[in-house]
Parts: C-alpha cells; structure tokens; sequence
C-alpha cells in the first residue's frame, strides 16, 4: 500500500497540479492538507472519476483535510478528540483494508505563529490532545499512522538554515520537545528511519527564491505505530514535483507499507 501526504495549498487553486500528480504517481491513498475548501464544495467527482474513495473535513477559505483512498473508507471520524469547541478542520480518520487493515489520521497541525501569543498556545494544546490520541493509537495495537504537516522542524538538520528559524513557532524549543513526546511514546518517524543526514526537506517558501536555492524545511511527517513500523518498506520525499507548474509549497511525502 503507497500512501502519500500532501499539503495541496488549495484544492480549487492547485487543481490541475493535483489531478495531474494522481494519474502520474498512482497513490493508493493520498492524505491530503489545506484544501481550503467547505465539505459541499470539494471536487469528489474528479477523484471519484479516478477510482479514489473521498472523505473530507473542510472549512471555508482555511485549513481543511482529507483522504483519497483506492479501497474501501470504513469507520470515518472527523476532528481531534479532546475539546468540543475546537472548530478548525485539522484532523480526519479512516480505516483502509488492502492486505491488512491501516488506521490513517491526516493532520494539519496549527502552524503557531506569532510565537509567544494565543496561536501558540493553540498549537501547543493541539498537540497535547494529538498526544492523547496517540496513546489511544498505541493501546489499541493495531497498525495505524498519523501523516500530514505537523509544523513542526524537528532537528536543526531539518532546515537548510535553521538559525533563520530559531524564533519561529515551527522551530520553538517548545514545538520540538511536544513532537519528541508523541514520538518517545514507540512511534516509529518513517523518513528517518530510511534515511539520515541534512538537505532532505518537503516545503520550500513562495517567497525569496527558496526553492531555487533550496533553502526548505522538512514538516510534513509519518509517525507511525509499532504495529504500523512492521509494515515499513520504505519512506521518501517526492522532491520534483516542487518543480512543477502553480505547485503547492509543499511536496508528497510517501510510505509504502506491506499492507
């Protein structure tokens, strides 16, 4: 099973880039980040058109997630547990069967900025109900991932210059050291686990030529379960598609999993 992360940066703007990275790449689930898009208004026919099962958890102009699948969704939930008032479309789940059974959680996590401030304190409370849904993912000990743009830069490696992020909510010690909690907990960071070393990063800046230079920064992640690592073939950034024409500022990130 090819699973690939992709924050779109706009369903409606990046359309024609998405449909084309589907029939070119051939996910057989695409989690997908910032589709900016009410439920209503998401283009499912196309993808449906493409054989991909569409569920969605969208909101108008901003943030909005979903997942993409070639097999069957099953047990569908939409929203991270933990405060009822929270109406910020970041966070869907589903169940996907192919060989095994895979729990799949697309997250968009609070990018924080400015940072002190109350956008940071939401990120950081974010991330302490993903904390508590990740043990939840554990107890159950069934194969399950968490994939999407975490924000979050988690080693000075992960940036081309990191001293430009060093007051940056995506790099704030205190970002960092709630990522390194979810993951101390026994989730496996897939890209990691395949390859070591600087200059590997999944977002470059519209602005100040940082793609030309490849001045990027690596946030978009898989954390995956025990259960989940065991499936583990490999993990890679898709690097090109940066390259492509009215591209998102982000770029796929894949696992395939024997599963």
């Amino acid at each position: 099973m090819k699973i690939a992360t992709f924050n779109i940066n706009g369903v409606k703007a990046r359309i024609g880039a998405l449909t084309d990275w589907l029939d070119a790449a051939q996910p057989d689930v695409a989690v997908l980040q910032e589709i900016k898009s009410v439920d209503e208004n998401f283009p499912r026919d196309m993808f449906e058109d493409k054989g991909y099962n569409v569920a969605t958890h969208g909101q108008k102009g901003f943030n909005g997630v979903a997942i993409l699948s070639k097999f069957p969704l099953e047990d569908i939930t939409r929203g991270l547990p933990g405060d009822d008032t929270d109406e910020q479309a970041r966070w869907i789940e589903a169940t996907v069967v192919g060989q095994k059974a895979v729990r799949i959680c697309g997250l968009y996590l609070p990018n924080g900025n400015p940072a002190p401030g109350p956008k940071f304190d939401y990120k950081l409370a974010w991330m302490d109900r993903l904390h508590t849904r990740a043990q939840d993912l554990l107890a159950q000990e069934e194969p399950a991932l968490m994939a999407g743009d975490y924000n979050v830069i988690p080693l000075a490696e992960d940036a081309a210059r990191p001293d430009a992020w060093r007051k940056d909510a995506l790099f704030m010690p205190e970002s960092r050291a709630a990522f390194r909690r979810i993951v101390n907990l026994g989730f496996t960071e897939a890209f990691r686990a395949r390859t070591a070393g600087p200059g590997h990063y999944s977002f470059w800046d519209y602005q100040a030529g940082s793609w030309d230079k490849n001045d990027g920064i690596r946030i978009d992640h898989f954390l995956l379960n025990p259960q989940c690592a065991d499936l583990l073939n490999d993990c890679w950034i898709e690097k090109q598609v940066r390259a492509g024409e009215k591209p998102s500022d982000h770029v796929p990130v894949w696992v395939d999993l024997a599963a």
